[in-house]
């Protein structure tokens, strides 16, 4: 396909920025911020069903959890969470710490502070809120912030409690630890001003920087989180949540903004085929008889299991469309094969734009036609080898979502692939889920309060630049690029800790040079948290290792995490070399090439640079090697 003209087609993209703060409590109550991975701890219990709100109606995606009819079960560390958290208490007043940093933001974001907060209750019934709701207040609207394609509006910043996190998922119960619930969280919100990938991921680097720069964002993965919503003309509102990393958001964007005009096209052919929505219907066949004997080791294994059938579904003038790509590796079939995986529980389709295939015959494929008195060249049908129940709510929602088809682009709530690709999640929220919070007072804004937080207000980035260039001695280049690094005040710190020890320059370039070389060479890098990277520069600070050695390390790092930085240094060998050591290396060297330089005498120093660095890269600064090598060629009699 040629490449995407994302004006020409109307791309509008807003994002939701979630940054975890490091505060000394969480939001509502007096739990320390940290994780716990303490064994034995106490459990418990719960069932979780919607509610309706004032106006009577129930949310969609609050309706779609509850119907999983799941059982969630809470672990409960004793030092990260308390009775708050198990719903047993009620919160306790805000943190002031978190709502001064949120300030901050705002201040930051040219935001209207709100001068009386209230914390809302969102109903959320995964199970990732003990109370089936997370806390969340509106602290600022209607601000913006500078890119270089224009203004970006803010339209809202609140700060909201964390989820628990999932620690494991099976058919009829999710297990959560209750120790991330509860901390604090900056949820930044933008206008839909946005019009191209790479402009996401650049406001999203400055949206999640200019949190990180008050000094009390946490850092590490998953303690920032980007959900965008994304549109094309015709097309639709889609949520894609979880993207985890800056550098997939691009990717995100561009495979949703494709996947939007493929389906576009998608219900283009169906009109023209004479398809309407009142020829798609659910009218569900029994066609276990047709696979009595087959190959297939899916449907063999259902067949097997007491209650297991397969059944069918029709899809009239949908021949061939099912195998339509609409993102790399996921075609129309998959997108069916999503909504019968979230509404029915089943572990996938099949369908006759892939058939035969996966041991099922092309006799089954005529049978099957048969069976359901579909036409073998105009109708798809869809099969679900599954325990009756199941399988009709599968095949309800794929018929639900052929439907769809017809208009093009539904209005849905996707979750983002390591791929950048996505997958439907559940519908999109509605906004009958929020209703006030009874246990908290308003909190009034006062000006002594916003006072306060302005001292939490990030310096402005053209004085930044100004004084790395003065004060740091980085070239503009360099300042610029650490400028526009989500790990500028990671910089800022270890400029601070190692000053008179390491240059700001190779601190600068190990952030913007190293970590990005490595990510296109496939290393990782997601795995290289800030503790590691300051870990390698405290053994360069040290003398342990040579600057040189950097990219080497953190290449190991990112490929073993959780394995100390010392005994990654000492498992690839780049320990330093002592003064006498490198001194033996270089007389070695000019030993065993003595004819090579008694022949070549202008090329003296590359030769033996060449030899010595062999061996001592990484080992030793390359600035002495040098020096060292032309001590020792200056008193070389020839």
């Amino acid at each position: 396909m040629a490449e995407i003209n994302y004006r020409e087609i109307g791309l509008k993209v807003g994002l939701e920025i979630h940054v975890q703060l490091d505060t000394a409590r969480k939001l509502f109550c007096k739990c320390p911020t940290t994780l716990s991975d303490a064994q034995g701890v106490p459990e418990f219990t719960r069932y979780l069903r919607p509610a309706k709100s004032e106006t009577g109606e129930v949310d969609a995606a609050a309706l779609l959890e509850w119907r999983k009819s799941k059982r969630y079960e809470y672990e409960a560390p004793q030092e990260s969470s308390c009775l708050v958290e198990a719903d047993e208490e009620p919160p306790h007043e805000i943190s002031e710490e978190a709502l001064l940093t949120a300030l901050a933001v705002a201040r930051a974001m040219n935001m209207r502070i709100i001068d009386e907060i209230h914390v809302m209750r969102k109903i959320v019934i995964d199970g990732s809120n003990v109370s089936g709701f997370q806390r969340t207040a509106l602290v600022a609207v209607n601000g913006f912030i500078l890119d270089e394609d224009g203004k970006i509006g803010i339209q809202t910043l609140c700060l909201e409690e964390d989820a628990a996190r999932k620690i494991s998922e099976s058919e009829d119960a999710t297990r959560y630890r209750i120790d991330r619930l509860g901390i604090p969280l900056i949820e930044v919100a933008t206008a839909p001003d946005i019009y191209d990938p790479e402009q996401a991921m650049r406001v999203a680097l400055k949206i999640g920087q200019l949190i990180r720069l008050t000094g009390r964002a946490k850092h590490g993965l998953g303690t920032i989180r980007q959900d965008l919503n994304i549109s094309i003309r015709g097309g639709a509102k889609v949520e894609v949540k979880g993207v985890q990393h800056l550098y997939l958001i691009p990717k995100v964007v561009e495979n949703e903004a494709l996947r939007q005009l493929r389906l576009l096209g998608l219900r283009d052919e169906l009109v023209k085929r004479g398809v309407r929505p009142e020829d798609i219907v659910f009218n569900i066949v029994d066609v276990t008889e047709v696979f009595k004997n087959t190959a297939s080791k899916i449907i063999r294994r259902v067949l097997s299991t007491p209650g297991g059938g397969v059944y069918a579904v029709v899809l009239p003038g949908f021949k061939g469309l099912l195998g339509m790509e609409l993102q790399p590796g996921r075609r129309f079939g998959t997108e069916l094969a999503d909504y019968a995986r979230v509404w029915g529980g089943v572990g996938g389709i099949f369908h006759t734009d892939e058939l035969p295939n996966y041991g099922i015959t092309e006799e089954e494929v005529r049978a099957l036609y048969g069976k359901t008195h579909a036409s073998p060249d105009r109708d798809a049908i869809v099969i679900v080898a599954d325990a009756s129940e199941k399988a009709v709510e599968a095949l309800k929602a794929v018929v639900e979502r052929a439907r769809m088809a017809l208009t093009g682009v539904p209005e849905e709530t996707r979750a983002a692939n390591p791929d950048g690709t996505t997958r439907y999640m559940r519908p999109r929220p509605g906004s009958a889920r929020m209703y006030p919070e009874t246990d908290i007072p308003p909190i009034y804004v006062t000006p002594e309060l916003v006072s306060k937080a302005g001292e939490l207000v990030p310096e402005p980035p053209e004085r930044k630049l100004e004084r790395f260039v003065r004060e740091h001695g980085l070239s503009v280049e360099l300042a610029k690029a650490i400028l526009g690094d989500l790990r500028l005040d990671l910089y800022e710190k270890l400029v601070k800790k190692y000053s008179g020890r390491i240059p700001a320059s190779v601190i600068a370039s190990t952030l913007v040079n190293v970590i990005p070389s490595l990510r296109r060479d496939g290393v990782p890098v997601e795995n290289i948290d800030d503790d590691s990277i300051e870990g390698v520069l405290d053994m360069v600070a040290r003398g342990a290792v040579a600057k040189e050695a950097i990219p080497e390390i953190l290449a190991g790092v990112a490929r073993n995490p959780g394995k100390l930085v010392e005994d990654i240094v000492r498992e690839l060998g780049l320990s330093t070399v002592s003064l006498e050591e490198l001194d033996k290396l270089i007389d070695e060297a000019i030993a065993r090439n003595r004819e090579k330089i008694e022949a070549r005498r202008e090329k003296a120093f590359q030769i033996i640079m060449s030899e010595v660095m062999k061996t001592a890269r990484g080992k030793v600064d390359g600035g002495l090697v040098a020096e060292r090598v032309k001590e020792k060629l200056k008193g070389l009699t020839v």
